[in-house]
């Protein structure tokens, strides 16, 4: 089966596969930065919430592509290290909002900074075109895989 696919379509798997290793140590790295004791993976969760600002368990599950139950457990971690809150959805009783709190939004920025750094110091001699081709595909990849 391998040797029928398109060499382009191995030589993506390769890239991604090296690109992923790399992000989860990196992830580690910035989780740890906004506190020492969450996982890697709620770097994602947390810059999902900062971005959208307030959401439902069940639309972030759903952006993210996990299990209610797991992001559930996750969430109430980061709410036990004062990271994030729920607070009643207003429009359904049996729903909540999640958002950061003060204080998680305050820590995520300052990680997410020393994020953006990284990136930036590895990009910083791309031409702008190149930086905008790989933003643009980089976003349709994950649209369509997602």
């Amino acid at each position: 089966m391998d040797e029928e696919l398109p060499e382009p379509v191995r030589a993506v798997e390769h890239e991604l596969t090296a690109l992923l290793r790399r992000s989860r140590a990196i992830s580690l790295e910035i989780a740890r930065e906004v506190h020492p004791e969450i996982e890697p993976n709620a770097y994602g969760l947390l810059l999902w919430l900062r971005r959208c600002g307030s959401t439902r368990l069940t639309e972030l599950a759903t952006r993210l592509g996990v299990g209610k139950g797991t992001l559930s457990r996750q969430i109430q971690a980061l709410e036990v290290l004062g990271l994030v809150r729920r607070d009643p959805d207003p429009t359904d009783r049996r729903a909540w909002q999640l958002s950061l709190t003060e204080e998680g939004q305050r820590r995520f920025d300052a990680a997410r900074s020393s994020r953006l750094d990284q990136i930036w110091r590895a990009l910083e001699d791309w031409p702008a075109q190149d930086l905008a081709d790989l933003a643009r595909l980089l976003s349709r990849f994950n649209d369509t895989w997602g």
